[in-house]
């Protein structure tokens, strides 16, 4: 088995008295699992650029770096358990979150901090239109809950592409 095929939600759920029927729970939990490996994924990107970071803005970028990696450990915490409430295992290792994160390969070349900030805006960038198709999805399936979950990742998530691309401009 494959670990794309271990991350496939399973038919079978925990008993929960939550209201939602199972086909509901079904298709979310789907989509929160995608979140949640792409979440882990930026997550542990954005520590390589707090890690490697180097030139004269160093220290506010290192700081800002790792500011957003705490953040994201808070939302992979609150898809994670999402996913949990509905009744499903939230599957979060590195090696699920690797195989189906929907981020492209960190750049491990770059040093500078104009390197970084490229490459983690093209990421947050795309984790945003991710949240963004995740909140209708979730919604038109009938998870209301959800969608407003979705829906406080993506504001802070696009304050932070905001930060990254101020520093971009000029």
């Amino acid at each position: 088995m494959t670990v794309a095929q271990a991350v496939q939600p399973k038919t079978d759920f925990y008993p929960t008295r939550i209201d939602l029927a199972i086909d509901i729970r079904t298709a979310v939990v789907s989509i929160l699992s995608q979140t949640l490996a792409s979440s882990l994924d930026l997550k542990t990107q954005t520590k390589q650029a707090h890690w490697n970071v180097k030139g004269t803005d160093f220290i506010q970028l290192h700081e800002l770096f790792d500011e957003m990696a705490s953040e994201l450990e808070e939302f992979v915490d609150m898809v994670a358990e999402r996913i949990t409430a509905l009744g499903a295992v939230a599957k979060g290792t590195a090696r699920v979150a690797a195989e189906t994160s929907i981020l492209p390969e960190y750049p491990l070349d770059a040093v500078g901090g104009k390197e970084h900030l490229i490459a983690l805006a093209d990421r947050y960038a795309a984790y945003g239109k991710h949240l963004r198709e995740a909140i209708d999805k979730t919604d038109a399936a009938g998870d209301a809950d959800t969608a407003d979950l979705y829906t406080e990742i993506s504001r802070a998530i696009d304050k932070r592409l905001w930060f990254l691309e101020a520093h971009l401009v000029g």
